[in-house]
């Protein structure tokens, strides 16, 4: 499964066309992703003391049946590979939707499926 830390307004729009966009694939060609592994410190370093976010979660297969191009990319600033899909994401490719805000004393949190506790 691949990640995504969204705006709410995206995923709103995204309910009402059927895909989901950014603002990232219109300026870069690609729609930046997380592994699981990699969330946290994603929201840390570009969503601090952001509340209007949502957490998608997309089928990696689905994507790919759908004709939508994954490709895992090295970013040097972060040491490491991220996932950058090169298209719009068809809701059908969309497993799960969590509400994404920072705690009170602003660290985000995995939700609860994702991080091993109960569902």
């Amino acid at each position: 499964m691949l990640y995504r830390i969204a705006e709410a307004s995206d995923w709103q729009r995204a309910q009402q066309t059927g895909f989901f966009a950014s603002a990232d694939l219109q300026a870069e060609g690609f729609i930046h992703s997380s592994e699981q592994p990699q969330i946290l410190e994603t929201a840390r370093r570009y969503y601090a003391r952001r509340a209007d976010l949502v957490l998608l979660e997309w089928d990696e297969a689905a994507l790919t049946a759908a004709h939508v191009r994954v490709e895992r990319e090295w970013v040097a600033s972060r040491g490491e590979a991220f996932a950058h899909v090169f298209g719009s994401v068809p809701l059908a490719a969309v497993r799960r939707v969590w509400p994404f805000a920072p705690d009170t004393v602003g660290q985000f949190q995995l939700p609860a499926e994702l991080s091993g506790g109960a569902e």
